[in-house]
Order: structure tokens, then sequence, then C-alpha cells
């Protein structure tokens, strides 16, 4: 059990410093356990049987991390699973944590002198009143650390930067850390091991992990590293689908990565792909900040939205990261193997951190007798703000962030976080958006969908809203999520492309608000929402599919949820508080089939997804791990230490 950094006493802090994001259960956790045998209730269906639910999320290691300064992205990555192993008997659920093994967080843990994060905190690189000298400062601060690492006398070279703390995936045998700050990290299951980087061709702790992968040779190839942190399978062919998002030009990068590995599913000679690493996305004219895309059979669509996070923004005089409310959301659509052919579509501001789903309407030329796509369609999560970032770092919120250009067409100003329908027009010349609504007025983020109907014509998307106010969280409050929703995409989108009375970018299908829709005895409701009990709140939930289901939505949600009646007076959690993993009927929306009692809690984290048994037990071959060490007493002398020992302590 490896026991992190105390957490400061929540009697001794002042109101002012409590952050939202990093008080009550989106505190760190402070202990990591190996795999444990957990108890449960209800019954655990056997397509869990042999597989590992496995949620990413930061847990920051160093207590500065929880000051005012600090921001929710910030946090050293931590994975929180449960393995369903088979026994005689049926199946024992094992839960585990583990810190994920970054060069950042080995480079922590074995220094005594730093008292703060070694990289910079997203809420400095964003905060509207940090001065110039304060942005430059932090960053100089890190590049002086990154080198000093690689000098004689450090036990961990920092080579990479990622925290690897946002998202986990499953790819030709590998379970993927991810974060856009650097490559994917490999982690062995079910012990949530780390492993290594992984390059696009090998991983750290494979054999022969030395093979050329993403970044290429060149000085700016540690950017072409830096990976989405959503990356895309799919679930026909198993290719990887993934983007680089760059400070210098072309900006954008783009990768395909073919299965490998045995057992492979078998695809077409149609389907056959060759992998494709680095390859330039047209169009783009300045550094953003990327974090997903849309990914359909034959399409890709990337989002170059007006969130920028651009170093050369420090010489306007604006933040690293910075939102223009009056600037452009674009979106470039092109054939997933033909990234030089993008098209750009263009609309008013927004921001979009997640996509729920991407397909293509195709139909058979008569002519030529070839498939061809008419249009290309995507379901996003739309901001009609910036304000979620500044939010979660706690920050107040500029005016600038607030406007979207909008107001004249809405009759309130208020903050949005919905599911929006768009569909792009590739069959004709130009660049027309034939449709973008919104499906529903009531909040919804974290998207998902089952992984069989990905990338085509799903019907459902899951996802997370509140009972109470929007998604969105003003200054002095997070946003918790205590409704689990299930949206009919197909019946709402025939809906609005049907409604001759929904406006371009602003409409709406279903206007009711989260209590109207939580009041309906409609059986056929398109929006069915299954609501915690009171103070209970949960986490992003993922669909498992029932064996020989009939229907797409037959199946379970999987998601943590936190009674928040284990927090104490001043709203921190008790040392005993723990977590459960819920799971959840996904056709009734109703009904909790069972319950696995956690030996411990588990904090309000980012992304998740289960990994079936086949996928465990095929898992590639590895040759180490990796593993924290520690200096001896008798290797900790020396001049050069000292001097070493003095610089870190300066930067602090």
């Amino acid at each position: 059990m490896l026991e992190a950094a105390a957490l400061p006493n929540s009697r001794n802090r002042k109101p002012d410093d409590v952050h939202p994001y990093l008080s009550g259960n989106f505190a760190p956790v402070q202990q990591s356990l190996p795999l444990t045998a957990c108890n449960w209730s209800g019954s655990i269906p056997e397509e869990l049987y042999g597989g590992e639910y496995v949620r990413n999320g930061g847990n920051p290691v160093s207590n500065e991390d929880l000051g005012r300064d600090a921001h929710w992205f910030d946090g050293d990555g931590m994975l929180s699973g449960v393995s369903f192993r088979r026994t005689e008997k049926g199946v024992q659920p094992e839960f585990v944590n583990q810190y994920i093994l970054t060069d950042v967080y080995l480079a922590t843990c074995t220094s005594k002198n730093l008292t703060r994060p070694i990289l910079p905190s997203i809420a400095t690189l964003v905060n509207p009143v940090a001065t110039l000298w304060n942005v430059m400062w932090v960053i100089f601060r890190t590049i002086l650390l990154v080198i000093l690492s690689r000098l004689p006398g450090s036990l961990q070279a920092i080579k990479k930067i990622s925290v690897a703390n946002t998202s986990i995936i499953f790819h030709d045998g590998r379970a993927l850390a991810t974060c856009e700050s650097g490559p994917p990290m490999r982690m062995a299951l079910p012990g949530l091991e780390t492993v290594g980087w992984y390059n696009g061709q090998r991983a750290e702790g494979e054999k022969d992990d030395k093979a050329t992968g993403f970044g290429g040779k060149g000085i700016i190839g540690f950017m072409r590293e830096w990976t989405t942190a959503h990356p895309r399978v799919d679930p026909k062919t198993q290719e990887l689908i993934l983007f680089h998002s760059t400070f210098a030009p072309p900006f954008v990068h783009y990768s395909i990565i073919p299965p490998t590995h045995p057992p492979i599913s078998p695809v077409s000679p149609f389907e056959k792909s060759i992998r494709r690493l680095n390859a330039p996305i047209p169009g783009i004219s300045s550094a953003k900040m990327m974090h997903d895309f849309g990914v359909s059979f034959g399409h890709t669509v990337i989002m170059d939205l007006p969130l920028s996070l651009d170093p050369v923004n420090i010489a306007k005089g604006k933040p690293p990261l910075d939102y223009d409310a009056k600037g452009k959301s674009r979106f470039g659509v092109f054939p997933r193997h033909s990234p030089e052919l993008t098209r750009w579509f263009e609309t008013k501001a927004c921001c979009i951190f997640h996509t729920a789903n991407t397909w293509d309407d195709n139909y058979v030329d008569k002519k030529s007798g070839r498939i061809r796509t008419s249009a290309v369609n995507m379901l996003a999560c739309r901001l009609n703000s910036a304000s979620v970032v500044y939010a979660a770092g706690n920050i107040s919120i500029p005016p600038s962030a607030l406007r979207t250009g909008e107001e004249e067409e809405e009759e309130e100003e208020e903050e949005q976080c919905r599911l929006y329908y768009y569909q792009f027009n590739v069959n004709e010349s130009g660049s027309k958006i034939n449709h973008q609504f919104g499906l529903s007025a009531i909040s919804f983020e974290f998207p998902s969908t089952s992984e069989a109907a990905a990338m085509g014509p799903a019907r459902y998307i899951y996802g997370c809203s509140g009972s109470e106010t929007t998604f969105n969280a003003s200054l002095g409050k997070a946003s918790k999520i205590d409704c689990l929703v299930k949206m009919d995409a197909k019946t709402l989108i025939q809906r609005g492309k049907e409604s001759l009375s929904i406006s371009p970018v602003t409409g709406c299908v279903d206007q009711r608000t989260i209590t109207e829709v939580l009041t309906s005895t409609d059986r056929d409701d398109p929006i069915k929402v299954f609501q915690l009990p009171p103070r209970h709140f949960a986490q992003e939930p993922r669909f498992v599919s029932r064996k020989g289901g009939l229907n797409e939505d037959d199946g379970w949600l999987l998601a943590y949820i936190f009674d928040e009646s284990q927090l104490d007076q001043y709203g921190e959690c008790k040392p005993e508080a723990k977590s459960e993993l819920w799971i959840i009927d996904a056709t009734d929306m109703k009904t909790v089939v069972g319950k696995i009692h956690l030996p411990m809690r588990v904090a309000y984290g980012l992304h998740g997804t289960f990994i079936d048994e086949k996928e465990i037990l095929h898992q590639r071959p590895l040759e180490t791990i990796r593993s924290l060490h520690v200096r001896q007493d008798k290797e900790a002398t020396g001049l050069w230490l000292s001097i070493r020992d003095s610089l870190e302590r300066i930067l602090g």
C-alpha cells in the first residue's frame, strides 16, 4: 500500500482557501490498494465476469496542489478499478487503485525538496489576472526542473511531461492511459501496474521498445507525441485513430494504428489499414486546446474551436489558454485515410470537450455502383462559453469568456452544456452545415454509447446531468452529477429535422427542464433519467452490452457512486468514507442490479471504460514494469548532489 502526501487539515483552512474542485470527494485519496476483495449486494451480470471496470482521474500527490492556484485537471493520474475475478462459485469483485508512474510523478516522489508541482497549473495559464512575469516564471521553472532531472544524481529523468490523468482505452493488446500533454501510457491489467510510454509502435517495457513512433525526428518531435486524451478504436477494423496538437505549424498531426497482435478480428480486404504516423492536417492557423474529435467508419472530424493554448498569446498580452468568444468554431471533415482532403465548415463560437458519436449517411452511386457519403453526422456536448475551464480552477470568469454572440437570438443568457447534433454536407461543393441544433435543454456531459454501435447511427447516448442546477458551475461551487441520462438520439434528431420552428445553432428539440423529464410518465419518452438518492453523486457511466441482447440498450451502466453524508461539518471526507460501484439497468434506467461495496472512496474523476475478459487474457507480453526508486543514504552524498539539492530547494 502506497501512502500519498497528507492532506491539509480542513479545520485550519479559511473559507476562502477551500477549492471546490479539490475538497470533499473531489479531494485526492491518500492511499492506493492492490487487488482487494469487496463485498457486494444484488447480482452481478455474467457479462462482467473476468473483466475490469477502470476509471482515470487526477489525484494530486503534492500538498500545494490543493492551493487556490490549482486546477481540477492538474492532478497526477490515478486509476481506480474493479476486477470481476472468476471463481469456482461464480465471481469475486476486487478493487484496486494505483498511481500512474509517469516521469513527473516519479520525479516528484523521489525529490525531498520540491514543495510545489513540477508542471505549471492550468489555473495559472488560464487566469486573466496572472501577470506576464508570473506565467513566464512558472514555465521557466518547469524547464529548469526538467533539465535538472536529466543531470547526474537524478533518480528519474523527465522525458515526457504528461500526467496521463484523463482517460483509459484498450487497443491491440494494450490498456492505455491518456492525456493530451504526452503519449499514451501502457498499464497492465488487472493490477494496474505501469508498463511504459506507448509511441504508436511499441511501449516501454516490451521487447524491441526502441522503434520510432509518434515523435519521429526533428527539434519539435517531442510535440508530435502529444496525443488526444480521446483516441478512437474502430469496433470493426480495430484501428486506433488519434491526433496530436502542437505549438508549431502545421499545429495538428494525425495517426492511424492498425492492429498487429493476434487474435485480430477478421476484416475485409477493403478495410485493411496501413499505419500512418503524424500526417499533417491542413488549414489550422494557430495552436489550440483540442481535447476530442469525431470518427465515423469513413470520416474524421477535427474541431478547430476558438479556445487557444498558445505560448504566443503571452506576447499579445493574453494568458496562454484563452477563449475568443467573438471567434468562429471550425470543423474539418475528411475521409479517414486522407487528411489532405480536409474540408472546413464554420459556425458560431462554442466549446466542445467531448463528442458522443459520429456516423456517415451513405448511398450507392447509380453510375459507378460505388458507396458514397452524402453527409457526416456528429453528436457532441456543446458549451456556449468557456466557463468550465475557469470554474474548474476556481478562477473568476472574465466577461469575454461568457459572450458567444448568441445573446440577440436567445431569450435568456444562461450557461449551456447540451447534447448537440451537427450534419456536414460532404456531397456538394462548399461548406454547408445542413443541421445544427440541441437535442434537449437539459445539461448533458461525459457522453458515451454502446461500443458495438459506435461510429454508426447509434440510437442511444448516455451521459451526466444534475437535478438542481445546470451542469456548469460558477465560482465557489463544483458541478456534481446526481442524474444519469439516456437519450434516444435517433428519435430526437428526426423530430428536429421535421420541425419548422427550430432555429439554427440556438434551436433545441426538447425544451423540458430536468424536473419535467423526471416527472414524465410516458413509457416511450426519448429521454430517460436515473436520479440518485439524496446526497448521492455519480461519475461518468459506461455501458456494457448484454450478450445476445435484441436491442441496442439491452445492458448495464457502470458508475462509481459516493454518498456525501460521509462528509464532516467542514465539507471534507471522513477517513472511513467509502464509495460504491453501481450496476444500473440501462433499459429501464430505474433498477440498480447490484452494488460493489469498495474498501475506500474513489475521488470524483474523469473517464473510464470496461475491458472484457477476452481482452485482458490476450494482453501483449511485457518484460518490465515501472517502479519507484528511492536513493540510498550512501548515494546521497557528494558535492554535486549538494548543489543539485540546493537548486531544487531554490526552485521550490
